[in-house]
């Protein structure tokens, strides 16, 4: 098959949805399909938007020679009405890779520090209106979750020409055995991994520590703080007026090697997000560390609550702190999830699994193209 996937940026760029597409592109190139990657550039939103007003893109999509062009729903903004033009004047299907939609973020200022948001990320309906036309435009989705799926659907989105290929978390190498040893280490070793964006909740995380007794436990955030340098600052901020500068340990983002390192120290992982699946937390159970997740999005369909860790509700710092205390408090419940973290990583497919089902779909709209246009 001749494919083409578009996306913003690099392939390369470091987030679980580059990841997944990454590792989509890698086994459908080993099959011996024709993949190639249209990328537009990193802008504004607004800006994104006039992307649907430039001929030069409009052209390029129009006179690709390719069977399929997949699309990462993330470049929704760019694409919601020169979509829309394409479809009755190409010959293949458009196919949307939906991580999470922007629409269930929260966009609102999350605290004193940060500056004021623009006008188009202070309107939700402005995101959901740009985002549905968008969904409405393409043939057919690749989705990372059910809960994706449903999301999508909520927005009565025909969504029966879909597939949901969940990710996976093999790409590191995990221990062969589960050797852990977490009731010995006090204070508890607590890790944040994520992008430093609003969406992701360190924040929160450092509101419900501030709570407890500071030689209860440590915190290592990794993750890169370019996405957002404002945010990231705002969180320099925070730790430095709550005199937690020799508990927390921003590493800002890191080679998987010196990720890998991060999961053997650590005793809990904490990223108190809306995540479209969360890559994040079965990598962690990969290593054995129970996860303290969000109520919003997929964290779910991987947590379960008071098995392999908790799931808080989006802002009640109260909760999470209370939860954090319960591991602190009980390290034999911590030892418990430990090695029920394990197990459901170890249920989990892999990355060749996930990618060789959406494969096995792409084909079928490959030899059944025409379905695909008859309304």
């Amino acid at each position: 098959m001749k494919i083409a996937l578009l996306i913003y940026g690099s392939l390369e760029t470091i987030s679980g949805g580059y990841l997944y597409d990454r590792k989509l592109v890698q086994y459908l190139r080993d099959q011996g399909d024709s993949v190639e990657i249209i990328s537009l550039p990193w802008r504004s939103y607004p800006r994104h938007l006039t992307d649907n007003l430039r001929p030069a893109l409009y052209r390029r999509l129009l006179q690709l020679d390719v069977d399929l062009l997949l699309q990462d729903e993330l470049n929704h903004p760019s694409l919601f009405w020169i979509n829309q033009r394409l479809r009755n004047r190409v010959r293949y299907p458009i196919i949307s890779i939906v991580h999470h939609l922007r629409i269930s973020e929260q966009h609102k200022s999350i605290n004193r520090w940060l500056r004021p948001v623009d006008f188009i990320q202070a309107q939700p309906a402005a995101y959901r209106l740009v985002e549905k036309r968008y969904l409405q435009t393409v043939d057919g989705f690749i989705f990372n979750s059910q809960t994706t799926r449903d999301t999508v659907s909520a927005l009565d989105i025909d969504t029966s020409r879909s597939v949901i290929a969940y990710p996976a978390a093999d790409h590191l190498p995990v221990p062969a055995t589960l050797q852990r040893k977490p009731a010995l280490h006090k204070p508890l070793r607590i890790l944040f991994v994520g992008n430093l964006i609003k969406r992701k909740g360190a924040h929160h995380l450092i509101a419900a520590l501030t709570a407890l007794p500071a030689d209860a436990w440590t915190l290592d955030i990794v993750g890169s703080p370019a996405v957002d340098p404002h945010y990231a600052e705002a969180i320099r901020q925070q730790i430095a007026v709550a005199d937690l500068a020799h508990k927390i340990a921003i590493h800002g983002g890191v080679r998987d090697e010196e990720l890998i390192g991060k999961y053997y120290h650590n005793d809990l992982l904490i990223v108190p997000s809306y995540e479209g699946f969360g890559i994040v937390y079965l990598e962690a159970m990969g290593f054995g560390l129970p996860v303290i997740a969000s109520t919003a999005g997929a964290a779910h369909e991987i947590v379960s609550e008071g098995e392999n860790g908790f799931l808080v509700a989006p802002d009640d710092v109260a909760t999470l702190s209370r939860q954090i205390k319960t591991v602190i408090d009980d390290r034999t419940l911590l030892h418990k999830m430990s090695q029920a973290a394990r197990r459901r990583y170890e249920r989990h497919s892999t990355w060749y699994d996930t990618a060789a089902q959406i494969r096995n779909w792409l084909k079928l709209i490959y030899f059944n193209n025409s379905q695909f246009r008859e309304d």
